[in-house]
């Protein structure tokens, strides 16, 4: 669709480029009068994640990605809203195809409030809104932002994360910082604490990775240090994102555990901030976002009691103080006001406990010898604190607060010049955090499906990362904005691409959309509607909520005690083992539904922070499941792979998962040292010669996928040629990919190449469903390998097939056409796209509706046999859910034709999937 749009003709496209990378800016300004006509071609139809608009002005980022070949590297883009409003653009890469053109663009956008979309992107001229940019300014001490509403100072060095925030040149907050209260062992005997030291944030590194127009990032790292001491430990990164227009400030912050699970307990981690307060006591207000749009609101002197305050209308003030609104000053009151002011009660300490999933309080005191006295209750607090007075403030709000408990906001000495208010990730007021493992023995592989090895079990190099948005304010926010500044902190805005365009384009690979057009696929999509259903159901019922814990599932169901297995070796925690994670973001991709992504997003959160390994002996590598996140002897680089993460990134743009993908690329050399087969295949004396063993899958498949990743972020082919090396590896074999024992092969870290080991005809069912399958889908896409390509076809199609057949195959590349030895499910719908052969289609769609075929159904347990009331399928597992799931959507993205019409029989939909 062509469409003509008006600008200002002194408003000019501008190119930046920014660290060693292109960024372009784009900004499409609608404005009145006579300018020049500007025609451009709509390209993608973009809507919010959630249903509602912000009511608010935000700055949000998204990813978009393309086909091969069709945007150029320089090419200008623009985004129009419906009703005409101003969307200032600003755009970057964030992948290439090995052609040189975009295969993924990232976007940040200022949207003015209730701009409700959907919106247009377009290829053409792009053109620069002047009061849209964030300006920034770097000096050999600091570096300064200026976003037209809001500036920020962040010295190079020291302890703090900004020196202050001001709005029209008002301070409004200062000296935010990083806090930890360490404890030194565990609490033994109540009445004996160990010793606890505090430490704060020590900056030791500052970067400005985007300096506008649109969007400025920073970038800051270093470690907690001894507040008394020499220690600094605990590594952290930080991101502030600010929009140019806007005032609210994203943090990302990520720690490392870097410490001795046996002496280094953690007794309170958080963030920290100085706020001015400037009025006078009765114009000062503490505040507290709960349930929904619940908000507990009061002033810090509440001017209520026996009597009231008038001021010079002869009207009582109290209403208008406790909507936030001026009141007079001391002064400006009779006697008798000002001497109930002198009478009242001055609170100065405030403080909201989530000391769990289900429960929190909120206390305030007088002054430390006081009492702290029950203010308010509820379940579960959206996370939003403010603290200020009538003339600016500050409030700040935690993604994911309830859900990752024990967490807690307060406000301390708001009646002093400056109030501090305080947010805990970690609580202080709770037990310290204890990172050890769950108990002294190992249970064993066959007994409890545990695999624990002496010293593996360790936290050291695990990290987490919270989210906090900022939102620094001229006065007392109304109640109305309060909690939308709540709602925007729990689910930060978000532009999505429809379904349609993401399958249109191949967007990771080859998948179904949602499609109810006959029976038999309204039968598919209950079944798959079920899952989600089900496992969102589990998170409730579980309380799979945790700093720690939450994001991920468990791995298996214990009927007996009608519980999840939390105490059962490897059958607790599922850490990504037959591919949850695509499982939910592929589940996103085809329907757009906003619950779907929240649930992926927080278990990419969890899993490629908590179950994976950024610095010491295993980094690079994941842990397979356990009742500790940690806790398993396997270190493998399928747990940790960015196949897993790269949704993530690509879609929100995200940096610190970006981050933690590169981290990844250290899998390669720790492989080395960690041989994944040590224990199930031991070396033996003839393979000690090679550098490295590793399995084709799912270990060479998942460091494929690190440097595929790696190449298409950065264009360098060092990546490539690792990716090419063991291609050309595999297809030199006889066998090709079902090379080897279990797939074994002797493997070379530095240079990627592969060699045989033996010469028996692998087959191995882990190899390509741990997400091994999808990586190769979109890997495919991207190479021209032609030997690689031959080897992956010849391995789907003959994945059964004994040696002399496979070996021939390589002559006669002909072998097996009746579909007699390939695998069902997804490889036998990639031979059918690939080749057309029917007879492959017809096994991949018999596949279809796995085991349970039908929706999960549940039964309701309740009484004594529980301790709440649940519902519950018996036999459910996430192995085979995932997997089940995995299988279906890609079938129906490459088979959809042969699909049947009609819904077989239940007997018939409930068989197939022979489980994992």
């Amino acid at each position: 669709m062509m469409k003509t749009v008006r600008s200002d003709a002194v408003r000019r496209f501008l190119g930046y480029g920014l660290a060693g990378t292109l960024q372009t800016m784009v900004a499409l300004s609608m404005t009145a009068g006579a300018a020049p006509a500007v025609e451009t071609q709509d390209i993608a139809s973009l809507r919010w994640l959630e249903p509602n608009a912000p009511r608010v002005a935000t700055g949000v980022s998204w990813g978009v990605p393309w086909p091969k070949g069709a945007i150029r590297r320089d090419a200008t883009l623009c985004v129009s809203s419906t009703d005409g409003k101003n969307v200032p653009l600003q755009t970057w890469p964030l992948a290439y195809w090995p052609d040189g053109s975009l295969k993924w663009s990232g976007f940040a956008a200022l949207v003015e409030p209730n701009t409700a979309g959907p919106f247009e992107l377009s290829q053409g001229i792009s053109l620069l809104a002047a009061d849209a940019a964030v300006r920034v300014s770097e000096s050999d001490d600091a570096v300064m932002i200026d976003t037209d509403s809001l500036g920020c100072r962040i010295a190079r060095k020291g302890r703090f994360l900004f020196d202050s925030l001001t709005i029209d040149n008002r301070e409004v907050a200062r000296h935010g910082r990083l806090v930890c209260i360490l404890q030194n062992g565990p609490e033994l005997d109540p009445g004996n604490l160990p010793p606890r030291e505090e430490f704060n944030s020590e900056i030791e590194g500052v970067t400005v990775e985007q300096n506008g127009p649109v969007r400025a990032v920073v970038k800051l790292e270093g470690r907690h240090k001894s507040v008394e001491g020499t220690r600094a430990w605990l590594p952290f990164t930080v991101r502030l994102y600010f929009y140019g227009g806007a005032r609210p400030i994203r943090m990302v912050h990520s720690i490392v555990f870097d410490g001795d699970e046996h002496q280094d307990f953690i007794r309170g981690l958080g963030v920290v901030f100085d706020v001015p307060m400037r009025e006078e006591i009765q114009n000062r207000h503490v505040r507290f976002s709960g349930e929904g749009d619940g908000l507990w609101a009061e002033p810090i002197q509440p001017l209520i009691g026996r009597q009231f305050v008038t001021g010079s209308n002869r009207r009582d003030v109290y209403y208008d103080q406790i909507e936030g609104q001026r009141v007079p000053n001391k002064a400006d009151l009779n006697a008798r006001s000002q001497h109930l002011l002198s009478m009242w009660a001055v609170w100065d300490d405030f403080r909201l406990l989530q000391p769990n999933a289900n429960g929190f309080t909120i206390e305030k005191r007088t002054n430390p010898e006081s009492c702290w006295l029950p203010a308010g209750a509820g379940k579960r607090a959206s996370g939003l604190v403010f603290v200020g007075d009538v003339s600016g403030g500050l409030a700040v709000g935690v993604k994911d607060f309830w859900q990752s408990y024990p967490s807690a906001l307060e406000v301390r000495h708001a009646s002093k010049d400056a109030a501090e208010l305080r947010v805990w990730l970690w609580s202080p007021d709770v037990p310290a955090m204890d990172m050890r493992h769950y108990d002294t023995v190992a249970h064993g592989l066959d007994e409890v499906y545990e695999d624990v090895q002496e010293g593996f079990s360790t936290p050291n190099g695990v990290a987490r990362t919270s989210e906090l948005t900022l939102f620094p304010t001229p006065a007392v926010p109304s109640k109305v904005d309060t909690v939308e500044y709540a709602r925007l902190a729990s689910a930060p805005p978000l532009l999505v691409c429809t379904p349609e365009y993401l399958h249109s384009v191949h967007a990771f690979g080859f998948w179904g959309l949602q499609d109810r057009s006959t029976p038999f696929k309204s039968a598919i999509e209950d079944q798959l509607d079920s899952y989600i259903t089900y496992y969102q159901q589990c998170i409730e019922q579980a309380n799979w909520h945790g700093f720690w814990d939450y994001g991920d599932v468990m791995h298996s169901y214990d009927a007996g005690r009608h519980v999840w297995r939390y105490d059962l070796g490897g059958m607790a925690w599922d850490n990504s083992e037959l591919g949850t994670d695509m499982w939910l973001w592929y589940s996103f991709l085809r329907s757009g539904r906003a619950d779907v992504f929240r649930m992926a997003e927080a278990m990419t959160r969890h899993t490629g922070e908590v179950d994976s390994y950024h610095s010491g002996r295993f980094a690079g590598l994941g842990s397979r499941h356990n009742v500790r996140h940690w806790g398993c002897g396997a270190k493998e680089a399928r747990i940790s792979q960015a196949a897993y993460r790269r949704f993530y990134c690509y879609l929100t743009t995200d940096e610190r998962t970006g981050d933690v993908m590169r981290e990844m690329l250290q899998a390669a050399e720790r492989i080395a040292e960690v041989d994944p087969m040590r224990l199930a295949q031991p070396i033996t004396e003839a393979e000690k010669k090679y550098p490295a063993r590793l399995r084709l899958g799912p270990d060479w498949l998942a460091l494929a996928g690190n440097w595929m990743t790696e190449w298409e972020r950065t264009g360098d082919t060092k990546w490539r040629d690792k990716l090419y090396a063991g291609m050309d590896s595999i297809a030199a074999m006889p066998l090709g990919i079902r090379t080897g024992r279990n797939l074994v092969m002797g493997f070379d870290p530095e240079t990627g190449r592969l060699c045989q080991l033996d010469d028996q005809a692998g087959e191995y069912n882990l190899a390509t469903i741990m997400g091994g399958a999808e990586l190769v889908f979109d890997l495919n896409q991207m190479i021209d390998h032609e030997g690689w390509q031959e080897a992956w076809l010849r391995y789907c199609r003959l994945y059964r097939a004994p040696k002399d057949m496979v070996m021939r195959d390589m002559e006669t590349g002909a072998e097996g056409a009746d579909a007699s030895y390939v695998r069902d499910g997804r490889l036998a719908a990639y031979v059918y796209m690939k080749t057309g052969n029917e007879a492959f289609a017809q096994r991949a769609v018999r596949q279809l509706g796995g085991r349970g075929g039908a929706p999960i159904q549940t039964e309701r347990v309740e009484g004594p046999e529980v301790l709440n009331p649940i519902e519950e399928s018996p036999w459910v597992s996430t192995n085979t859910i995932a997997q089940s799931a995995l299988e279906t959507i890609a079938i129906l993205g490459m088979c959809a034709d042969h699909v049947p019409a009609e819904a077989p029989p239940q007997n018939e939909f409930r068989r197939g999937f022979r489980g994992w």
